[in-house]
């Protein structure tokens, strides 16, 4: 019952923390799409592959004690902080699963920002497309984050990174 809720626990274990709901959201879809066996259901929303699970999920994690969950205050918006507590961790201890190492591709997303890890998402969410026709694609979804063909050049780069 708890296997989903204990893959998210081990991705918090190695992320140490994480800062954004959205953030949150595209690394675990990206990590997804690299075969780590997060079993989320996505669907595409206003910024990019979102899911409803994902969230569910986050707050029984919150209410079970086992990730905490820190609301900062900003001029026009809240920033949310995740990370593990020390329940969490005990409860690890005890019922960890078997996961592919995750450590070197989290580092890596948890470098980037939200808008670029909304950007590869969204490319990965439309991995069906051709190379070409990528850009047209995300212009279409994304007219107003107004993407740069330099900056779909470096998501694809990331792409590239991250699967090998």
């Amino acid at each position: 019952m708890l296997n989903n809720h204990t893959k998210l626990m081990q991705f918090f274990s190695v992320a140490k923390e994480v800062t954004g709901r959205k953030k949150l959201q595209k690394m675990i879809y990206i990590l997804q799409k690299c075969d780590v066996p997060f079993e989320e259901k996505y669907q595409f929303h206003v910024y990019g592959p979102y899911s409803e699970e994902l969230t569910l999920r986050m707050e029984e994690l919150c209410n079970l004690g086992f990730v905490h969950e820190e609301k900062e205050e900003k001029s026009n918006y809240h920033q949310y902080h995740y990370q593990i507590t020390k329940d969490g961790h005990e409860f690890l201890s005890q019922f960890a699963m078997e996961m592919p190492d995750m450590s070197e591709r989290i580092g890596l997303l948890n470098n980037q920002s939200s808008r670029f890890l909304e950007l590869v998402s969204t490319m990965l969410y439309f991995d069906d497309l051709p190379h070409n026709n990528m850009n047209e694609k995300i212009n279409t979804v994304k007219p107003k984050q107004n993407f740069s063909n330099e900056e779909v050049d470096e998501a694809w780069e990331f792409i590239s990174k991250l699967k090998h």
